[in-house]
């Protein structure tokens, strides 16, 4: 649908539903003016339903990292992982260093299976020659010309050798990752017994069987990847700077404000007891340090804090509200007040209906971050995951393990030498702007940044296995009442789970990943999510008109985030109805 105002202004309606190379069902259904080259609005969808938090109540808590693992196909191991920490808290237990450890090398193993499987194969396919060919053909004449500045690294002489190393399926980069997701997940199995549904990571720690060899092995595919990563991050640099320098204007691609919200990730096993009266202090420990970002501003890095900030709210979300219902927790285990729509007092209440732009529009809810200060609830968003980690961490000027540094400004990283490549020296600087390209950047740098802890962890419980202490799980008892939260990061950002334990059952289990922070609709207070905001006011740079337009502008702003609707929605069917609906493919008529 296009409508011509006498001055010629072209608006026309354009919708991707489902978005391509992403897992689950995401549609972005937006109003684009051709004539100012802009996205003038923008609809963040998803229209599965799953209930996780609904058949979870009542079942033994200590079942919650079986099932959980089982949200999503991608991220099942970093929801096992969540859960895991959550029932640490709930249960009081402790596990021994190396299962702290054994936690910390399959989770940063997982980390760099991930973000190279997805920079490469997926979003980054968004930047290869073929797509520039169709979409920016000007753009690719230019980069047939273009040296490569870090060519003497990686190998590609030209930026259109980069582009064409990206092409799916042909191209020479992307089918190298494809072998490194195959690695890089044998890493993840030899602590986590299997991916993406873990049989080895449990509360109490690891039962996996680690040994010398399991470390050596661990070890030597982890410096097959030190080669891979220190070719990849000088490649991305060079792909995306031309980009930026070749298309001025393009860092407004995916902007918005840096509002972030990270967890943290990666306890250190001298300073982390689960205990959440303790949370701010070993949380602070941790090899990612949490972190709030609001308008460009590091505002806490307190767990504790950063636990009673959450806000759910509704607004364009398929649920009813339940501020009628019983509050599960007034006070956490400080005596803090806790609000009614936190998490831990959430309590889902489905309401299937039509989709309408104007009202109620998608499954996913709307989680927000509560400023006291200015009395208002923040759209943050994860950066993907990799951008808000590496932000905060950076801001905060913590972390220090020898590999990584922290100063304040940037992440300044050493990589060890490696079977065909010497030590190298990396700095991710933090940017001026969060926006589509410097997302995936950061995705680049996290790769190297997980390395490294995959590095260093490993040598720790090499130390551990020399030293016979082998022990990697720790007894415990199921307490008849507990409030208790994980906060773990999936790859692609935050993730927590908050139960509540009555009787010795699960009364309620609220399980919140990054998709909802991500791609969730606009809220009660009529505030856009992030990946509507970051849509919405997009330049167009996309040399197609509107007749056969590609969107590849769009599709790298919503890509940048790398999206994973399953963990979004829920899906309950109650009793058995069926529920069938029929919808116009945008109805933003």
């Amino acid at each position: 649908m296009a409508t011509t105002a006498p001055n010629r202004v072209m608006v026309k309606e354009m919708s991707w539903d489902p978005i391509t190379r992403i897992v689950g069902s995401l549609g972005i259904h937006t109003e684009i003016d051709f004539s100012n080259q802009s996205v003038l609005k923008c609809y963040s969808t998803s229209m599965i339903f799953r209930g996780f938090d609904i058949f979870m109540r009542g079942i033994d808590p200590r079942d919650t990292h079986f099932i959980t693992s089982r949200i999503c196909g991608i991220c099942g191991d970093n929801h096992c992982t969540a859960s895991c920490l959550n029932q640490n808290m709930a249960y009081g237990v402790k596990p021994p260093p190396l299962g702290d450890l054994a936690f910390n090398c399959a989770e940063a193993a997982d980390y760099i299976f991930d973000h190279a499987i997805f920079n490469d194969c997926m979003a980054n396919v968004d930047f290869c020659e073929q797509m520039v060919k169709e979409t920016n053909p000007s753009l690719l004449a230019k980069a047939e010309n273009t040296s490569a500045p870090g060519s003497d690294i990686h190998g590609y002489k030209t930026i259109a050798d980069i582009m064409r190393s990206l092409n799916p399926f042909t191209g020479e980069f992307y089918l190298e990752t494809l072998h490194v997701a195959r690695y890089t997940r044998e890493m993840y199995c030899l602590f986590g017994g299997r991916h993406t549904h873990p049989s080895t990571i449990m509360p109490g720690g690891c039962s996996a069987d680690i040994t010398h060899q399991t470390c050596t092995d661990f070890y030597v595919r982890l410096m097959r990847y030190m080669d891979y990563v220190k070719r990849s991050v000088p490649m991305h640099d060079d792909l995306y700077d031309f980009f930026l320098t070749e298309l001025p204007g393009y860092d407004d691609v995916g902007y918005r404000a840096t509002n972030l919200v990270n967890w943290g990730c990666f306890d250190d096993p001298d300073y982390v007891d689960y205990d959440y009266r303790n949370m701010t202090e070993w949380g602070r420990k941790r090899y990612i340090t949490p972190g709030i970002a609001i308008n460009g501003e590091l505002v806490t890095t307190d767990l504790v804090e950063i636990n009673l900030m959450i806000r759910i709210l509704l607004g364009s979300s398929y649920f009813d509200g339940w501020e009628n219902e019983p509050t599960f927790v007034d006070r956490d285990p400080l005596g803090n007040p806790v609000d009614k729509n936190h998490p831990w007092n959430k309590v889902t209440l489905p309401k299937p209906q039509k989709r309408d732009f104007t009202d109620k529009y998608t499954w996913v809810v709307s989680p927000r971050i509560y400023d006291k200060r200015t009395d208002t609830h923040v759209c943050c968003d994860t950066g993907g995951g990799p951008f808000a980690r590496q932000w905060c961490t950076a801001k905060a000027g913590l972390v220090d393990f020898g590999y990584v540094k922290a100063t304040g400004h940037s992440l300044q990283m050493v990589l060890p030498r490696s079977p065909t490549m010497p030590e190298m020296e990396l700095e991710w600087k933090v940017p001026e702007k969060s926006n589509a390209v410097e997302r995936d950047r950061a995705r680049t740098y996290h790769q190297a940044y997980g390395a490294l802890i995959c590095m260093h962890n490993v040598e720790r419980a090499m130390k551990e296995v020399q030293a016979g202490r082998t022990k990697s799980w720790n007894k415990f008892k199921v307490p008849d009442t507990a409030v208790s939260c994980g906060f773990h990061e999936a790859a692609r950002g935050v993730l927590s789970h908050h139960m509540v334990i009555r009787d010795g059952k699960v009364a309620n289990y609220q399980p919140y990943p990054p998709t909802p922070w991500n791609a969730s609709p606009r809220d009660v207070y009529g505030t856009p999510g992030p990946y509507e905001d970051a849509v919405q006011n997009t330049p167009i740079f996309e040399e197609n008109g509107p007749e056969n337009f590609k969107g590849v502008d769009i599709m790298r702003a919503v890509r940048s985030f790398d999206p994973c609707l399953p963990c979004g929605v829920h899906m309950y069917t109650g009793n058995g109805r069926v529920t069938k609906q029929q919808h116009t493919p945008t109805a933003m008529a």
